[in-house]
């Protein structure tokens, strides 16, 4: 005998809501879910407007207790920053889901939809959903009160070099440039020996003491000084002064080497040629090319000077050049400059003219120099020398001229020049009427030294025509290639027209697409928002 079993499909019993009557599915409190929400309100407590801190200066929200970090709108950081603002309150719930709902950029408003649960009722879990409105406010931050204040700073950076020329400084500025080094500073003050840079932090100013470091040979010390201390908290106020000494060691200066330097650097003669001051210092040998560097420790652990300063340059025309094709070297000689020619050359003073008095003398300019052309040099025959080691030298290993480089027009270099360079916004005093020739011929260095150009941010200027890489005389420019475009948008690289109508289609195009749409060769602060913000 068999049984038939039949199939039957049980489906869970209603019950009736104790409190309306209506028809649910069995729960543990026995009532729907609007009774329930009508009786219990889970968000209760969790705040429903919340004030936010917004610095308008540096775009960038508080976080207490003392903290301001940046966050973009509507990012997760921003989100994680809101809710931490009703940490306390959200403890007491589970936190399903967050998220912004979209607001207007300059309404100062903030709304976030939070969806919550929480255990009602003999075990019933309800779930709520609901919008908290946050308020931002303008607050101004500590360290952008101490950048208007401009006279509160934390720590400064005293910036010297012991030289008649102000050659690295020009340089140091624009590797500050170009690495952007300045942005943490809170002014910038200029005076006779070297610059000053003032800080709101001892941080930044470590920063930058390693950047000089990297960047110039150098030393510092750094000393504090006590300004307020609370006992009772044990909290101490203080400001930190970082004094730098870059070596002083210029371009084209002529140095006499330590004899147990020079026999370290590969046994060159005392008598060099700095070509140039960069992380080191290059040094050349006029009489057998030989080139060494000297970094900023080994220079002061045998430090020396520059035996002649800039004004002290004289001009000679070039009576006679040949060149030196076999060099003699000697043992355990250095390596030899490839980027220079050696020559011998016969020079008269143009002083002198009336005179037939000439000077004999090596020089690494020997692929520049030919007979009539001008050049500018030392005259170590007729100066006096007051220096330790060439002192103890042999007069037959002190030449009687040092060339120095080949002398242009400097005129005519001046109104050729299609480029510039960008300046550091700092304060001056005691300006010096020297200060204009000495940044001509850190310009001139420029175009004759590639090496340096590299490190420097040479932009066009488009009011000066587009000329041939050199000029009748053979001075050299820079190339087109090596500058870039000083552009504006927001100024009038477009022309006030065509900005305009740039202007024009980009707001058409937002209120057509919607909000998201990304706005494009615009202006920032055209669309409004919170410092110029685009959405």
């Amino acid at each position: 005998m068999e049984y038939m079993t039949e199939s039957t499909n049980r489906s869970p019993g209603h019950i009736l809501c104790c409190e309306c009557g209506v028809p649910i599915s069995p729960n543990p409190a026995n009532i729907c879910v609007a009774c329930l929400r009508s009786k219990v309100d889970i968000s209760q407590g969790i705040p429903k407007q919340v004030s936010i801190s917004f610095c308008k200066q540096c775009q960038r929200y508080f976080q207490p207790p003392g903290t301001w970090i940046q966050c973009a709108l509507e990012s997760r950081e921003l989100l994680a920053l809101c809710l931490k603002k009703i940490k306390a309150p959200l403890s007491k719930v589970r936190l399903v889901d967050a998220g912004f709902v979209w607001t207007e950029p300059h309404s100062k408003r903030l709304k976030v939809k939070l969806t919550i649960q929480k255990e009602v009722m003999n075990g019933a879990i309800l779930q709520q959903v609901f919008v908290v409105d946050y308020v931002v406010q303008s607050q101004m931050c500590g360290d952008c009160h101490r950048v208007e204040a401009k006279d509160f700073w934390k720590a400064v950076i005293q910036v010297r070099q012991k030289t008649l020329h102000k050659k690295t400084f020009y340089y140091l500025e624009q590797l500050i440039l170009k690495y952007g080094m300045h942005q943490n500073t809170l002014r910038i003050k200029e005076i006779h020996d070297g610059l000053d840079f003032y800080y709101s932090s001892k941080q930044h100013a470590q920063k930058m003491v390693e950047f000089l470091q990297c960047t110039v040979p150098c030393r510092y010390k750094a000393s504090q000084r006590l300004i307020s201390q609370d006992i009772h908290s044990n909290t101490y106020n203080y400001k930190s002064t970082f004094s730098v000494e870059i070596v002083p060691i210029c371009k084209d200066n002529v140095v006499c080497l330590p004899p147990k330097l020079a026999q370290s650097l590969g046994n060159m003669n005392q008598i060099c040629v700095c070509i140039r001051v960069t992380s080191a210092i290059h040094l050349i040998d006029p009489n057998t090319l030989q080139v060494a560097d000297v970094d900023g420790s080994t220079f002061w652990n045998h430090p020396f000077n520059s035996l002649c300063h800039p004004k002290q340059l004289e001009e000679f025309i070039v009576m006679d050049c040949s060149i030196v094709r076999d060099i003699k070297r000697g043992a355990g000689a250095g390596m030899i400059s490839k980027k220079h020619t050696l020559g011998e050359v016969w020079v008269q003073k143009t002083s002198e003219m009336n005179t037939d008095k000439q000077y004999f003398c090596r020089t690494h300019l020997g692929h520049l120099l030919n007979p009539g052309d001008l050049v500018l040099g030392f005259d170590l025959a007729n100066c006096n020398l007051n220096d330790e080691h060439v002192n103890k030298m042999n007069s037959d290993r002190v030449p009687d001229v040092v060339l120095i480089k080949k002398s242009y027009d400097r005129t005519k270099r001046q109104r050729r020049r299609n480029w510039k360079l960008k300046e550091l916004a700092r304060e001056r005093e005691n300006m010096d009427s020297d200060d204009e020739r000495q940044y001509q011929d850190f310009l001139e260095d420029l175009e004759e030294d590639e090496t340096i150009r590299k490190n420097v941010n040479i932009y066009r200027d488009s009011a000066i025509p587009v000329g041939s890489d050199t000029d009748d005389e053979g001075a050299p420019q820079i190339s087109l290639a090596e500058m870039l475009e000083d552009l504006h948008i927001s100024q009038d690289a477009t022309g006030e027209e065509a900005r305009s109508v740039l202007e024009a289609a980009d707001l058409e195009s937002k209120v057509t697409d919607g909000p998201g749409t990304v706005a494009h060769s615009c202006k920032p602060s055209t669309l409004g928002g919170r410092g110029g913000r685009i959405t």
